[in-house]
């Protein structure tokens, strides 16, 4: 794959306009890395590196900020706000009439609902400032400072619409990427930022070789290396399903033979969105418990510390969870963005069916059946790439301090990269350099 990217690079820099499509992306990227070092006023870094130590799912929000979180810039939202702006009208657009009947109108649709999830973007992103605002107010422990002291109304505000308007910003610069650069974007900008991280982990993971823990470090890295082999596998494994169309006659004695199409079902049909579901779910009783840590009733303490316990991101219980709630947002996702029944529909409409099963219900049936069947193996692999982190620190508990196993960020690089390569062979090949991607 890296061998292929380079080659179509090298190809693509010698064709006038898409050298000029790289070079805007160049442009672009360095904007972006820029920004994310321009710091927020009010913010003490010791302590925010500290929280980011102690909590996986700011971890996961600094995977997509590029780790402008974690430097406290003006673009610590990252795409936060947009992505999950994105997950509602993808899951409203199945329960909605009015925004499935703009799905189904193609391109013109599809331009609506970018507009409209760019719009709900705004306000998600004031609500999620003010968020990140209450979550660094918070001590990290007894007779330390929070990350970010009590302000008045005005600094505030500034600081809510800074973080806000560095989000939308980003975002713009995602769609310009979109449209006069190549590939996703919005993709590229949390590809990008995660690749940026890389350096800073191998400088740690050096710095934590010592004679002790040689041992430890060569395992990591062979398991790093088996991990990343194994996404790239997973990511790329597709289940063909032959479909057959009627055969055509032309004219009295010409026949056109029957075409012969593949629907893939590919085995992570689902991508990181159900870990990005799960982790902001567990989430949540770990929040309301460390508020209600600072209430006078025993009771609600009591329960508080229980609930502390169980949701702490270095337990057992804690990657047990996490790990059945990837399985089960797996299904959940696969079932909603895949439709059998859709599909079935239009085999019927076109004249297709799938050898050997009769059109119809027992379509649906077949496609319901095989698509549980592929996605148990997906969903596992998803939830064991969501608790790789956790297990790393149980594993290497001298590393674990300093580095973890990030396979969320893996899966997010390779689908992005593969993505990106088949964007610029779709260039090659439309500008009639179909010769180069072979």
């Amino acid at each position: 794959m890296f061998e292929r990217a380079i080659k179509l690079l090298r190809n693509a820099w010698e064709t006038p306009d898409l050298r000029r499509k790289i070079l805007f992306s160049v442009l672009i990227l360095t904007i972006y890395r820029v920004l994310a070092h321009v710091p927020l006023p009010s913010i003490n870094l010791d302590a925010m590196r500290q929280l980011f130590q102690q909590s996986q799912f700011l971890g996961l929000l600094n995977i997509f900020s590029g780790g402008a979180l974690s430097n406290a810039s003006i673009i610590a939202l990252g795409l936060n706000p947009y992505i999950t702006s994105s997950i509602i009208f993808q899951l409203a657009g199945m329960v909605v009439p009015q925004l499935s009947a703009l799905q189904k109108e193609g391109e013109q649709g599809q331009r609506k609902i970018n507009q409209y999830t760019r719009l709900l973007a705004v306000p998600l992103a004031v609500v999620q400032s003010l968020s990140v605002y209450f979550i660094l107010r918070q001590p990290l422990g007894s007779g330390l400072d929070p990350i970010v002291p009590s302000l008045q109304p005005l600094p505030l505000i500034v600081l809510i619409l800074s973080l806000a308007a560095g989000s939308i910003l980003l975002m713009w610069l995602g769609e310009l990427l979109t449209e006069y650069g190549i590939g996703n974007g919005i993709s590229i900008l949390i590809s990008v930022g995660i690749i940026s991280g890389i350096p800073k982990t191998v400088s740690q993971l050096a710095g934590a070789q010592t004679g002790d823990n040689l041992t430890d470090v060569l395992v990591f890295l062979v398991i790093a290396l088996l991990v990343i082999a194994g996404i790239v596998f997973m990511n790329e494994a597709t289940r063909q399903i032959p479909v057959q169309y009627a055969r055509r006659y032309k004219g009295q004695n010409t026949a056109a033979v029957g075409q012969t199409t593949y629907i893939p079902l590919r085995l992570n049909q689902a991508g990181v969105i159900p870990i990005i579901f799960a982790v902001s779910l567990m989430l949540i009783p770990g929040t309301v418990a460390n508020f209600a840590l600072g209430l006078s009733n025993p009771q609600i303490v009591s329960i508080a510390q229980t609930i502390s316990v169980w949701f702490s991101p270095t337990s057992i219980s804690y990657a047990v969870m996490y790990f059945l709630l990837v399985v089960a947002f797996t299904f959940f996702y696969t079932a909603v963005t895949f439709n059998p029944e859709r599909i079935a529909e239009n085999l019927q409409k076109q004249g297709g069916f799938i050898p050997g099963v009769r059109p119809g219900a027992a379509t649906i049936e077949y496609l319901n059946r095989l698509l549980t069947r592929i996605t148990v193996p997906g969903s596992l692999f998803l939830g064991a790439i969501a608790v790789m982190p956790i297990l790393v620190q149980f594993a290497f508990p001298s590393l674990g301090s300093v580095v973890s196993l990030g396979g969320t960020s893996i899966l997010i690089v390779v689908a992005v990269t593969v993505e990106t390569v088949r964007t610029m062979e779709s260039m090659m090949v439309m500008r009639g350099y179909d010769k180069f991607a072979s």
